[in-house]
């Protein structure tokens, strides 16, 4: 598992540090210096928890210009630092042609921070404008244009695995998408191969939420570059799902982080898929299960009512 110990490195100081006061100033710097520690250990949790890379990796990690391809880059780039750079990274980003876009931006940024880098041009803009009707969703085509260039650029690098800027309320967004729209319970993993099985594509933020990751661009400054395609739409099904776990996490703070546990605490025999549990060869076996019949783990069982078990053992919790 990757090392977490802390050692200098280019985040260490905000790098809009400009506060009116110096106590302003200090405060800022404590936000910061939580922030990056609690982001590099979460990314470092997951790369351990899913073996997400690995020594003598290269990693291509897909930068867009948004708060988290900025922000994944920039935790893997401390944790490269910190780890005595046992893996590599390249960051790639696909110019797709959209009208209006800043192309100078990021190869001047990852240029100011010595990172490896490639850009690749593709007028993918034209392609999705032409094929899908005003006023539909563009997400679907230009994602699979996009995912096909982006393998044939890694192959073309000798990149090990492809590092995208997924995080935690993504993860979550994808789980009900999937459940809403559908019906499949499934979300998106932190590390899958890619349609062909020729790949592996990762995503380190898996633990991270997008609260974080928000403000830590503020903190850093990263010159964003806003999405006009996709990312100008109003009523994408996702953006509703975003608003829907938000509104949760306002009126129920603590849910969100309920839900992204849940993910990772699968009950095969407590669902109704005969792919995944024998529902037919299931007998008595005489052996205490856990999970047992109880439909909601938190119920408890008052005490009055244990003479009612006729000397029945209760279920160790």
């Amino acid at each position: 598992m990757l090392s977490t110990a802390e050692t200098p490195t280019a985040a260490a100081l905000p790098v809009n540090a400009d506060a009116a006061t110096p106590a302003a100033d200090a405060a800022l710097e404590r936000e910061a210096t939580k922030l990056e520690k609690r982001l590099v250990r979460q990314v470092a949790q997951a790369i351990g928890d899913f073996g997400l890379i690995e020594d003598g990796d290269k990693v291509m990690v897909c930068v867009s210009g948004g708060k988290d391809s900025y922000g994944l880059l920039d935790v893997l780039r401390m944790l490269q630092q910190r780890n005595g750079n046992r893996f590599e990274l390249i960051a790639v980003n696909l110019d797709q042609k959209q009208p209006g876009f800043p192309a100078h931006v990021l190869p001047e940024y990852l240029t100011k921070v010595g990172v490896p880098f490639h850009i690749e041009t593709q007028d993918t803009y034209s392609v999705v404008k032409e094929h899908i009707p005003e006023g539909k969703t563009m997400c679907s085509l230009c994602s699979r244009l996009r995912r096909g260039i982006l393998y044939r650029v890694a192959d073309e690098l000798g990149a090990t695995k492809i590092a995208l800027g997924h995080h935690r309320d993504d993860m979550l967004q994808t789980f009900f998408l999937n459940m809403f729209f559908g019906g499949k319970l499934k979300g998106m993993p932190p590390k899958v191969q890619s349609d062909r099985g020729d790949h592996l594509i990762i995503r380190p933020l898996a633990y991270v939420a997008e609260s974080d990751l928000t403000r830590w661009a503020e903190i850093r400054n990263f010159p964003i570059i806003p999405c006009t395609l996709c990312g100008s739409q109003e009523n994408l099904q996702r953006k509703q799902i975003g608003q829907m776990l938000r509104d949760w996490q306002q009126l129920y703070p603590g849910r969100i982080e309920n839900m992204a546990v849940a993910l990772r605490n699968l009950v095969p025999s407590h669902f109704m898929d005969t792919r995944q549990f024998d529902f037919k060869g299931l007998v008595p076996n005489g052996v205490a299960d856990a999970d047992g019949d109880k439909a909601f783990d938190a119920e408890e069982l008052p005490a009055q009512a244990v003479g009612m078990l006729g000397g029945l053992p209760l279920m160790p919790r």
